[in-house]
């Protein structure tokens, strides 16, 4: 064998080599980021602690995401962990039927009725239309109104139908829906009903509409891969770092209240088929939602704040970027801009008796 043919030999076997050096640095580079198997193998059964909040986030608003100008379906909903996940309780029931947003009929009773007449009175659907109906009773001890409950006895009823919420106002047609089912509640008590006049109740509902559309602010930032794509695992990981836990839905996560069993914080979402695939780890995400729902949550929450640090941490800690939906980076001043037209929003709703995170806002912003 020449020289010429021995150098030409070395030559491409340092080229073969040098060729899958690269591919093989590619591949690693490129492939899923994973959770740290620390975070996973945690000998005390410990959850791992959260980042500091005490970092200054960079981001940057679309100004379409301003505050409502019409209204969507929720972005929440009051979403339970996934087995295994940390419980989110179901809430106490809190207030009830109200002149501000429902529309109530009184049953008058000529004595007394158990609640077990009541509860075999009950409609098959508690629905007028798209509009929530609902009955109570007057307790006979407790001076209190209260759906219907098995052994007790109750002096009155009322039976009432939401004015208005994300579907829009009541309308005729769903005003004539709550009338006969209401009608045929108060014949199976033995009761006499009354009825608001319908008209009028109609044109409540839709200038209660109005106020909710013009006041319903529902926001969204997305975060996207800068470099290498994102495991599933690698995203849970990071978000249970600041607080998020499994949803019902795969590839959702949410940021529990303070209290439990109310709507939570914050929602994060990646793709559900990313979350289901046979081999999670190899499933390469590139983007994932956080999102919030102002009207749901209690602004002493502050979850816009708390959106805002979330989303840095998650851009430092994963390599990513915050961008809006159209994939345009979001600008710290325009979020300052956002905040403080959240402040006076959250102003507006209190003003009106319908305070962000209040049994009210939540029912009629649903």
């Amino acid at each position: 064998m020449s020289n010429l043919t021995l150098a030409l030999a070395i030559l491409g076997g340092l080229v073969l080599a040098a060729v899958v050096a690269y591919n093989t640095v590619t591949s690693r580079r490129n492939a899923p980021r994973q959770p740290d198997a620390r975070d996973h193998d945690n000998s005390d059964g410990e959850r791992p602690s959260s980042p500091s909040r005490d970092v200054e986030p960079m981001l940057h608003v679309d100004p379409n995401q301003a505050p409502g100008h019409e209204r969507h379906e929720p972005l929440f909903d009051p979403d339970l962990p996934a087995p295994g996940a940390t419980p989110v309780p179901t809430a106490e029931r809190r207030g009830g039927l109200d002149p501000l947003i429902d529309v109530i009929a009184p049953v008058s009773l000529d004595g007394l009725a158990s609640g077990d007449a009541a509860i075999a009175a009950m409609p098959s659907t508690r629905r007028a239309g798209s509009k929530p109906v609902a009955i109570e009773g007057l307790n006979e001890h407790t001076g209190q109104w209260e759906p219907p409950v098995p052994g007790q006895r109750y002096s009155a009823f009322q039976v009432g139908v939401q004015l208005a919420n994300r579907t829009g106002a009541l309308n005729e047609i769903e005003y004539s829906e709550f009338v006969v089912k209401a009608q045929a509640f108060a014949d199976a008590v033995n009761g006499a009903l009354e009825f608001p006049e319908m008209l009028d109740e109609v044109a409540r509902a839709r200038e209660l509409d109005q106020f909710a559309s013009a006041h319903d602010a529902q926001l969204g930032f997305v975060l996207r891969a800068l470099h290498a794509a994102w495991s599933p695992g690698y995203v849970q990981q990071n978000a249970a770092r600041l607080g998020f836990v499994a949803g019902i839905i795969p590839g959702r996560m949410v940021l529990p209240t303070s209290e439990a069993g109310l709507p939570p914080i914050l929602g994060l979402s990646f793709d559900t088929q990313a979350a289901l695939a046979d081999d999670p780890a190899q499933s390469a995400i590139r983007e994932l939602s956080l999102s919030l729902d102002v009207p749901q949550v209690d602004r002493t929450e502050q979850p816009f704040r708390r959106m805002r640090e979330a989303a840095a941490t998650l851009a430092r800690e994963m390599d990513g970027v915050v961008t809006d939906s159209d994939g345009q980076l979001l600008r710290e001043e325009t979020m300052d801009a956002i905040g403080a037209d959240l402040e006076q929003l959250y102003d507006t709703l209190e003003s009106r008796d319908l305070a962000a995170g209040s049994p009210l806002a939540r029912r009629l912003f649903s």
